[in-house]
């Protein structure tokens, strides 16, 4: 397990599938055969020993290794036995750095688009900038309604239906306009949550209803080109919030695949009207008036259909390209100009949605942490540090390093707040403190690193994973997306993030360069870190965390 390059290597032992447990994660998907594991050193926890058998089996490539591919095989190419495998150029992909790129870029690419707009976010700001987005989407619209010939653009929004209806001016009113002008040409989805439901529903107040589950997911689709972030569209992450951003330039089968899901979550979800009500789509059933059984069967199957049908579609154009009798050399197709450059990156679009016993991003996680080898380097990050017992185990049991960088008190969203939610900030510190704590008993200092962000003025909300080889300056693996590595992204909310698998040195230094400038931003964790005055907590706060540390 030391080498260096991407090629398969991965160590094995034989068990069946149905014996792991959580083997039925991953509803009317492929059935995976060998159980990777690790060799614990964790001095003092034996319990830890077991973590690696509680994570999942390594899928096995479905098929050897093809001599005639020009992508060849890397070692992640198993995530393709769950997941369709889009093998790009690296040219086509840029990684951003601040939110103002964000912003601009976002305005450009709805000025530019003539097909189609798909925006999934947790909600629509109402201020000014997010009215300037608003206004971009308009006069696009109108356009398009203006052009010689007929437009089909359509613009799809998904958003969630407990926080963008929150107060009397909200996402919803900000759109309507927009569906009220254009209500052949616009959709606008709300997802609502079918686990709140009944006397729940009820009683529990606004905000606090957004605890239960949200629609989380983060991307931003023109035509053919996709933004993959973890911000919302709200002024904040336009200006000074700091996340991660990934640009995928002329990449048609991507964004054909996240049109789909956005399509088939927002099938899922009630349809704002042009007079602010909602309605559900004909035929399927109410989220929160329906048998949930039924709703989440329903919905697991119009996502899950989107999945493997794109997974099969991929698997027909690999064949077609490089196994056909007929297909050229790729010398000829070059001299033909009618074949585009050789992947050397390759984009795993990774869906967890439990509510719909959806969980194939817990599982690739799980699977990268357990198998990083020793000398590996780990680096994740995570705006709102509370990761799931299974990612810590994992986390204080394998091999690799890891270096953790998470948010400080004051550069936390929910710094500052009114009432319960300004406590949060104080309950992330305790659960940090544990956690350290956790690292130092079981001797791991040197293996495993806390590093707190902070800029003044601004708050942090960045999440993913950069994955370095052993022996290797650069990452070769990196997810990014919308979830956080918490209870919420794993068992609460609907979330999307992509792995990125690149052999391309110079994609590489891109997302090298990128973890360095969150990181160097950064103050390492220490003992005397929690004795400062801003990191002490009250006695209330930490009786409480354990009982809601999984609804925040």
């Amino acid at each position: 397990m030391e080498a260096t390059s991407l090629h398969l290597d991965w160590v094995s032992c034989s068990v069946p599938w149905s014996c792991r447990p959580g083997a039925d994660k991953v509803k009317d998907g492929p059935a995976w055969g060998r159980w990777g594991f690790s060799v614990l050193r964790a001095p003092g926890s034996p319990w830890l020993l077991l973590a690696p058998l509680l994570s999942p089996t390594v899928p096995q490539v479905t098929s050897p290794p093809c001599c005639l591919c020009p992508e060849g095989v890397h070692r992640f190419q198993w995530i393709r036995n769950l997941v369709p495998e889009f093998g790009v150029s690296s040219s086509h992909v840029s990684v951003l750095s601040s939110p103002t790129e964000f912003f601009e870029l976002m305005k450009g690419q709805i000025k530019a688009a003539r097909r189609r707009v798909v925006m999934a976010s947790l909600y629509l700001g109402t201020g000014p900038l997010e009215q300037e987005l608003v206004d971009c989407l308009e006069s696009t619209l109108e356009k398009s309604l203006q052009a010689k010939f007929p437009s089909d653009l359509k613009v799809s929004i998904l958003l969630d239906f407990t926080r963008g209806s929150r107060g009397r001016k909200n996402s919803r009113t900000m759109l309507l306009p927009l569906l009220q002008r254009f209500p052949e040409q616009v959709r606008v989805s709300l997802f609502h949550t079918p686990n709140l439901r009944g006397l729940l529903r009820l009683l529990i107040p606004e905000r606090f209803n957004e605890t239960i589950g949200l629609q989380h997911i983060k991307v931003y689709l023109f035509d053919n080109s996709v933004i993959l972030s973890g911000a919302n569209l709200s002024d904040s992450y336009f200006t000074n919030r700091q996340d991660r951003y990934v640009f995928l330039q002329d990449c048609p089968e991507i964004a054909d695949f996240f049109t789909e899901l956005v399509d088939a979550v927002g099938d899922v979800s009630l349809q704002l009207q042009g007079d602010d009500t909602v309605q559900v789509v004909e035929g399927m059933v109410h989220p929160y008036r329906g048998d949930r059984a039924a709703y989440c069967k329903a919905a697991n199957k119009r996502v899950m259909d989107v999945i493997n049908s794109a997974r099969t579609r991929q698997q027909m154009l690999h064949a077609q390209t490089f196994h056909s009798d007929s297909v050229l050399t790729h010398e000829d197709a070059a001299a033909a100009g009618d074949r585009r450059p050789a992947p050397d990156t390759w984009i795993y679009p990774l869906i967890q949605m439990k509510p719909f016993e959806i969980q194939i991003d817990e599982i690739v996680t799980e699977t990268l942490l357990t198998e990083a080898e020793r000398g590996a380097k780990v680096y994740l990050t995570t705006g709102y540090f509370n990761l799931t017992q299974a990612y810590m185990d994992l986390v204080l049991g394998t091999r690799a390093e890891y270096q953790i960088l998470l948010a400080s008190p004051e550069v936390n969203g929910f710094f500052g707040a009114k009432g319960v939610a300004g406590a949060i900030p104080a309950a992330y510190v305790h659960i940090e403190q544990q956690f350290f704590s956790e690292v130092c008993s079981l001797g791991q200092q040197a293996r495993v690193q806390l590093q707190e962000y902070w800029r003044r003025g601004w708050t942090f909300h960045a999440k993913g994973l950069w994955l370095y080889l052993t022996g290797s300056s650069l990452p070769c693996l990196t997810l990014i997306g919308s979830p956080n590595f918490g209870y919420r992204s794993v068992h609460r909310d609907l979330e999307a993030q992509i792995a990125i698998v690149t052999e391309s040195r110079a994609l590489q230094q891109q997302l090298h360069q990128e973890q360095e400038q969150l990181y160097l931003r950064s103050g390492v964790v220490s003992s005397a870190t929690f004795e400062q005055p801003s990191r002490q907590v009250k006695l209330w706060v930490k009786m409480v965390t354990p009982l809601i540390k999984n609804f925040f």
